[in-house]
């Protein structure tokens, strides 16, 4: 509610008159409380947003050159130096000049994908950002009141922070392996926009690569995949979407550039922006190929788009466990259900429809593979699934030539066997 408005002026006007001149309605002391509490909510609210403001103008840098999205995102082409990474205080000393040889790295994984089909919806229009700078999406006030708080913008919901291992609300069809030593993983996912019933409900398809002890609060976690938000983006649109923590989603860790971390590279994909065109039920597919590798020089995380766009990188600083390998990597969907209890969320994962529907009609992963220690993409050694409801969402696997390892997965949420 904006107690700054016009309208909300007005009826706070009528109700302090009201208490005014209306004895037999209300008691001088009630009257007395309730305009005195209306005063405390008006500037708590505009404290909020002062603090919002100041926290707005910390994660806004400066832009070049400034590009409006027809969905209505602002693209900002920020200098490389200048973005959000450098500000963390393990990154402070780290410059342009000393990225260099990290960028040399790349020496094979020439694979063909379809990936330069996607496009984002705010370079349609021809507009680039220039070399040097790379594009962040622009956070609006507006962004971070739908969080509630400046602590809980851009990370993930407190009680629905460890996604693939099913905490509270949370639901997935996932494709894994675990307990032996990884250095990246590789897929490619056909896209779509499932439906999300709440506006605090998610659904996402993504890559998880994880290391750590037992203990939650060692978890270090990479993600990287698209996914529909509605609470982090305003909209019901699928975004390119990447996420990290290092200490088991507590403090540490954002989606995107919400916060310091991730160094980008990329001065053509903005990260958090809506991807176009989106695969049609029964009609054309449309798929992202995405990789994540670890340097075996320097130990940074690389994040590519397709096999030969580097988007950037986790510093090796960031981690330390996945300084040195994961441990856990899953492929797959997963969604949060906040439906009362005795229901289920109409939230889809994937397209919306079961794996066995198949190509076309199924969301899928194909040519799944991970990187063994010697850098190079390998099958995934001995994969499980694990679905937490499958008659909500539920996955089917497969082997073939052209596809290598793949499943089908997802669901409609709700339906007569899920309730």
């Amino acid at each position: 509610m904006d107690l700054s408005s016009p309208i909300i002026s007005h009826l706070l006007y009528f109700l302090l008159l009201v208490s005014l001149v209306s004895p037999i309605y209300c008691s001088k002391t009630s009257s007395h409380h309730l305009v005195n509490q209306t005063f405390q909510q008006e500037e708590k609210f505009h404290k909020l947003k002062k603090k919002i403001a100041i926290h707005l103008q910390r994660i806004n840098k400066p832009a070049v050159k400034t590009i409006h999205s027809p969905d209505g995102d602002i693209i900002d082409c920020v200098l490389f130096h200048n973005q959000p990474a450098f500000d963390h205080p393990l990154l402070k000393g780290l410059k342009p000049s000393n990225l260099q040889e990290s960028l040399k790295t790349l020496k094979r994984y020439r694979q063909k994908d379809n990936s330069s089909d996607i496009f984002q919806l705010w370079s349609l229009s021809g507009e680039s950002c220039p070399e040097g700078t790379i594009p962040i999406r622009r956070t609006l006030e507006e962004d971070i009141l739908r969080a509630g708080s400046i602590s809980k913008f851009g990370k993930k919901l407190n009680d629905f922070r460890s996604e693939t291992n099913g905490g509270n609300g949370v639901e997935y069809a996932i494709q894994g392996v675990r307990d032996r030593e990884f250095y990246g993983a590789k897929a490619a996912m056909n896209v779509w926009v499932p439906f999300v019933e709440n506006k605090n409900e998610l659904s996402s398809s993504k890559i998880w690569i994880s290391s750590g002890s037992s203990r939650p609060q060692d978890i270090n976690s990479i993600e990287v995949g698209w996914q529909v938000s509605p609470s982090l983006y305003g909209d019901q649109r699928t975004r390119l979407t990447i996420y990290w923590t290092a200490d088991g989603y507590n403090k540490t860790g954002c989606y995107n550039l919400l916060c310091s971390g991730f160094v980008q590279t990329n001065h053509q994909i903005a990260l958090g922006s809506g991807i176009t065109p989106i695969s049609t039920y029964n009609g054309q597919q449309y798929g992202i190929m995405l990789m994540v590798r670890r340097d075996p020089k320097d130990g940074n995380w690389w994040f590519y788009f397709g096999l030969q766009n580097r988007i950037g990188y986790w510093p090796a600083t960031l981690f330390n466990y996945l300084k040195f390998y994961a441990n856990g990597i899953n492929f797959g969907g997963a969604i949060i259900n906040l439906a009362s209890a005795g229901s289920h969320t109409f939230t889809q994962m994937g397209s919306g429809h079961f794996a066995e529907e198949d190509f076309g009609k199924a969301a899928h992963f194909r040519n799944i593979q991970v990187v063994d220690s010697d850098d190079n993409l390998i099958a995934l050694p001995d994969p499980e699934t694990y679905v937490s409801f499958p008659n909500c969402y539920n996955i089917k696997t497969g082997m073939r030539d052209d596809w290598e390892n793949y499943f089908y997965y997802g669901g409609p949420g709700r339906n007569p066997k899920c309730v």
